[in-house]
């Protein structure tokens, strides 16, 4: 069996190559005869800023999800001989080949984003690797929520850097990272009232839910006279205690720590929101991290938001269908910034239904679609059979009902929200909770007070169910910009993520599914009125299917929480659906953006 240090950089490898082959080069089919005689089936891409070719070896190809890649062979452009390369090096190479296309475009000199590319590889690599050894040995884990939440080792394919860490030292890992399931009390601090801003789409204010989040500990503090209590993440009460304007703070009797307190939490997938068993509410802080594409910080618009969606979901919860529920960030609260904006304590407080022993059976989409620890079946395949054992299915038959139950859950009600309402979810994967406790997929959770797109024509509508959807004004798009967002999140980052790793697990033809897909969305759209009905009429019958292009924001070091055209992140790539109509399958594999 192949190393923890083979392994996690064949991954590195393979998330890079398979955003290069969708954002930079879809490169050219070859074959290649290696030292053993074999002829093997592969990608050939011309790196002509290094006048050399590379080929990888194509193990699997999909449709609509990543292939996965084997060996790698270069040569110079000026000779035939071909030399097998590891994949790091092999990564590198193509790295340098898209900086060395940016210029060519004309970009100014990019040479510290390069470097900080590298940097971001490495650490993802590194990360890998630090979760492999420690779960390797590990047994397959339950499908209930934590759990789930803490097992993605890998990372998403559809990133160049999916585990990549920056501010979390090796040392703090342990204890903040989910991969590692380290469990941790909060930083608790006394602020005093006048400096204290919170809200509440609830009943209960969000000093009570805090409250009821620390539990017993809430109690035994001795405040003074208009205090109130503010959690942290240890990670962000170390940054914030470090800020000048902190310790002015605490100079003037503002506030003063407390020590750790509450229940033990522990990190869900996105490391900053947190989960305890014990608790009602899970809580979303800031954190001096870098993951992936962005530093996590809570924006005060952002704070607003969750009250406001809360309002607005509860307005029209009674219109919903009954297999989609919302996980709300109803509530907030943090310390007012002498200044204004952020001050870094800004706690976002979300609902818990999984505390009291009630996380049983719900598990992430991201989850469940995850490349399984070597030597194990993916999550996806040992619930499908069971489902076959359970009903006396076969396999085949077992994967068309799970998958004709999960559209019922994850894309149907989306769509008619959109349709009735004008409101669009970011639903990738991550963001998708799937009720599996049955089996079959009987409901679906969304989870991100940033996650949701309110249509322009839907605003007057919008503001009956709740005035203050007025105060919004970044939440609002045009229906063609909603419709190209909301392709990716709900269909290739979230749907085609389920279909590919059916086919990867080879229960099920990729094709099967796809047509199962585009069955369900031509019943689907004679019965939409508005939105729906575009947002189905692009997915059927264009050619191209939106995507977000997360090469390009790293080649670029962009924020996406920061960038002023976040819309530019987002391109279109080839849509296998409308290829299913025009084309058929099964006459020839196509890579999804060959």
């Amino acid at each position: 069996m192949p190393s923890t240090q083979q392994i996690a950089e064949q991954v590195t490898f393979q998330s890079f190559a398979n955003c290069y082959w969708r954002e930079i080069d879809a490169g050219r089919h070859a074959r290649h005869t290696a030292s053993d005689g074999s002829a093997v089936e592969c990608v050939e891409w011309t790196l002509t800023s290094q006048r050399a070719v590379l080929r990888s070896e194509i193990v699997t190809r999909s449709l609509c999800g990543p292939s996965c890649f084997g060996r790698l062979w270069t040569r110079s452009l000026a000779d035939s001989v071909w030399q097998q390369v590891e994949p790091f090096s092999a990564l590198c190479t193509l790295a340098r080949e898209s900086y060395g296309r940016v210029r060519r475009e004309g970009a100014a000199d990019l040479r510290d984003s390069e470097l900080e590319l590298l940097l971001r590889v490495l650490q993802s690599y590194q990360s890998v690797r630090c979760y492999l050894d420690a779960n390797r040995d590990c047994p397959a884990v339950a499908d209930d929520f934590i759990a789930a939440e803490q097992s993605l080792v890998f990372g998403h394919w559809l990133h160049p850097t999916p585990k990549s860490v920056q501010g979390m030292t090796p040392w703090q890992q342990p204890c903040y990272a989910p991969e590692l399931h380290g469990r941790f009390r909060l930083q608790l601090f006394a602020v005093a009232a006048d400096h204290v801003s919170h809200r509440s789409a609830f009943r209960r204010t969000a000093p009570e839910m805090i409250a009821e989040a620390l539990g017993t500990d809430a109690g035994r503090f001795d405040l003074a006279a208009g205090e109130q209590i503010i959690p942290m993440h240890p990670l962000q009460a170390e940054a914030l205690l470090l800020d000048p304007a902190v310790q002015a703070l605490r100079d003037q009797g503002v506030l003063r720590t407390l020590g750790q307190g509450g229940p033990c939490f522990t990190a869900t997938s996105s490391v900053r929101t947190v989960y305890s068993p014990d608790s009602p509410w899970m809580l979303k802080f800031s954190l001096p991290v870098r993951i992936t594409n962005s530093v996590r910080v809570n924006r005060r618009h952002e704070l607003e938001a969750g009250v406001i969606m809360a309002k607005l979901i509860g307005s029209i919860g009674p219109l919903l269908a009954q297999r989609l529920r919302f996980l709300l960030d109803p509530a907030y609260m943090t310390l007012e910034a002498p200044g204004g904006g952020e001050s870094g304590f800004e706690v976002i407080i979300r609902e818990n239904p999984f505390s009291g022993g009630r996380q049983n059976g719900v598990v992430a989409i991201a989850a469940l679609t995850a490349d399984p620890l070597p030597g194990q079946d993916s999550r996806l395949e040992r619930l499908v059979r069971r489902v076959s054992t359970a009903y006396g299915w076969r396999l085949d038959e077992a994967c068309r009902h799970w998958f004709d139950r999960y559209l019922a859950c994850a894309l149907e009600p989306l769509v008619r929200l959109y349709d009735e309402h004008g409101i669009a979810l970011e639903a990738h994967q991550q963001n998708g909770l799937l009720d599996i406790a049955e089996g079959l997929p009987s409901r679906f959770y969304y989870r991100d007070n940033q996650g949701f797109y309110l249509c322009n024509s839907y605003r007057q509508s919008l503001r009956r169910h709740a005035p203050e959807a007025d105060n919004l004004p970044s939440l609002y798009y045009d229906e063609d910009e909603i419709n190209r967002r909301f392709s990716y999140y709900a269909i290739v980052n979230q749907v085609f993520s389920v279909i590919s790793r059916m086919g990867k697990d080879g229960l099920i033809a990729e094709e099967e599914l796809l047509r199962i897909l585009r069955g369900r969305l031509e019943v689907l759209a004679p019965q939409m009125r508005r939105s729906g009905r575009s947002f189905i009429g692009g997915l059927l019958d264009s050619p191209t299917i939106g995507a977000k292009f997360n090469l390009t924001a790293r080649l670029l070091d962009i924020d996406e929480l920061q960038t002023a055209n976040e819309a530019a992140l987002y391109a279109h790539l080839p849509n296998p659906l409308c290829r299913l109509a025009v084309e058929g399958f099964g006459r020839e594999r196509h890579a999804f953006t060959s």
